[in-house]
């Protein structure tokens, strides 16, 4: 029993609910620092008021992802996913521009991020549970195309209504303007209106279904499983939850010692709690104790092979990202235009020429997304993953070196190609690897090489900026281009051809 083959427009309903996720994201990215600054919130800030949004990732998603691979209902296996998610983002979309005081903006941040954690995450899935090996390429590709059209339109509505529409930009100090309020309702509606039409227009194949597909799959291709040793594994998972947390409370302890930054313990503090959930589920495993709890935290050491290689891939280039959606408003404000007064035209205005470039990135992604696929079967996934990334690295580097508009958007092109990459290739290379039955779940941890080096990003940026680069932000899209060529050198060591099969306790 084969998965049969699906026509460019089921894929296409199967994927439209991508656009409006990604008018939420683009929201999201383009203008929280615009509404963290406008609130009070100094350069030095905003990162650590950015760490709610990945941690809420970090623990959403795994979860999400486990059960969904567990869930039935008349919707279906990850549409009631989407529609949760989508229904408590765009009620969250509504709130933020509204928000009266800076935490308020924060905490309605950190809702936003887990809801739309919540639609997002079974999307990835979905493909892999959809699609055939030979067509997840161009689900993915397909995913490309409308998170780059959702963010096109998305970064770009705040322009569009201060210059098409007359709305204004600006606002007294402490209030955030019309034109990003606005922006924020449509984003909103749109967002539950696409995932409405995935929702209705799909469909999914049931669990036995999919459980008669991996049979098949297996009997193809018997060789790329491993048998985990469940004893050997539960004394590497508290071996690995000791290390975890000596290092964690070590480097806590120099933290306090040396005065160094608070926003530091975040990422240390958070190592040392994930040391401790490994030697508590390796305790309760010894006592044969089996659960959703054991599972989520156990099967994280049983990832394919491929799945630890792509996450240092993906640790390098979402840090990269994350640099730049942190930090893209005020480097360009501020080093490119020369303004910090958030109250005056020309900030709005380089504000506003910031959600145009992301337009551009985003664009950019959007037309190029099909070709990627095309490059891969001419080279390689891995060789397409490192030129795309290269030339994303370059134009992140380059702003450093531009002082006008028109430059500023060519450097966004190599983003966009960077983007495109970033969005499908490392899917496309995952998806093979995974057991089904395990799709949802898998997928969830693969988001924790997006969400780690945002925290990772959110807690040192700030301290390197301030401490290092003289508060100027500027540097920290450098190191965001460096990160992101590093990324894609890292995509050469990459292997597919093994998948774990998980011992029995999972």
């Amino acid at each position: 029993m084969r998965k049969r083959t699906l026509s460019f427009w089921e894929i296409w309903n199967m994927s439209f609910g991508f656009l409006g996720i990604q008018f939420g994201f683009a929201l999201q990215n383009a203008n929280t620092s615009r509404i963290f600054e406008t609130l009070g919130a100094s350069v030095e800030e905003i990162p650590i008021l950015w760490i709610a949004a990945p941690v809420t990732g970090l623990v959403v998603q795994p979860i999400i992802g486990y059960f969904s691979d567990r869930t039935w209902t008349k919707l279906g296996r990850r549409r009631p996913y989407f529609l949760i998610g989508a229904i408590l983002s765009s009620i969250a979309l509504f709130i933020m521009p509204n928000s009266p005081t800076l935490w308020v903006a924060a905490g309605t941040l950190w809702i936003m991020d887990a809801s739309i954690n919540i639609s997002m995450e079974p999307f990835r899935a979905f493909v892999g549970d959809n699609l055939p090996d030979r067509q997840r390429t161009l689900g993915f590709a397909m995913q490309s195309f409308f998170i780059g059209v959702g963010a096109v339109v998305g970064s770009l509505l705040p322009y569009m209504f201060t210059n098409w529409f007359g709305i204004s930009n600006t606002a007294p100090e402490g209030i955030i303007p019309d034109s990003v309020k606005w922006s924020f309702y449509v984003g909103g509606i749109v967002f539950l209106l696409a995932v409405l039409w995935t929702v209705i227009k799909s469909k999914e194949y049931s669990p036995e279904e999919l459980a008669a597909f991996e049979k098949e799959k297996m009997k193809d291709k018997p060789a790329r499983v491993e048998v985990v040793d469940k004893s050997k594994n539960i004394r590497n998972q508290f071996i690995a939850g000791v290390v975890m947390t000596l290092i964690g409370a070590i480097i806590s302890f120099l933290i306090y010692k040396n005065g160094l930054t608070k926003e530091l313990y975040i990422l240390f503090v958070g190592l040392i709690i994930a040391g401790i959930l490994f030697i508590v589920v390796s305790t309760l495993r010894k006592k044969q104790v089996r659960n959703g709890f054991t599972i989520i935290i156990t099967d994280m050491l049983n990832m394919p092979p491929a799945m630890k290689q792509l996450a240092w891939v993906q640790f390098f280039s979402w840090f990269a990202l994350f640099s730049m959606w942190i930090y893209t408003t005020p480097a360009v404000t501020g080093h490119v235009f020369g303004t910090n007064d958030t109250t005056s035209e020309l900030y709005n205005d380089a504000a506003d020429w910031v959600t145009v470039m992301f337009t551009v990135y985003n664009g950019v992604a959007a037309a190029v997304a099909f070709l990627l696929p095309v490059l891969a079967r001419r080279t390689s996934n891995k060789v397409t993953h490192l030129l795309a990334l290269t030339v994303g690295g370059l134009g992140l580097i380059s702003v450093y070196f531009l002082g006008d508009k028109v430059g500023l958007l060519l450097a966004m092109v190599g983003v966009g190609v960077a983007w495109a990459s970033i969005l499908s290739i490392p899917y496309a290379m995952l998806s093979g690897a995974l057991p089904s039955a395990k799709m949802g779940y898998y997928m969830g941890v693969f988001n924790f090489f997006i969400v780690i080096p945002q925290i990772v990003a959110a807690t040192i940026l700030g301290f390197l900026v301030k401490e290092l680069f003289n508060g100027e932000p500027i540097y920290a899209l450098i190191v965001g281009g460096c990160s992101m060529i590093l990324s894609g050198l890292l995509t050469l060591r990459v292997q597919t051809n093994k998948r774990i099969n998980i011992d029995e306790q999972s």
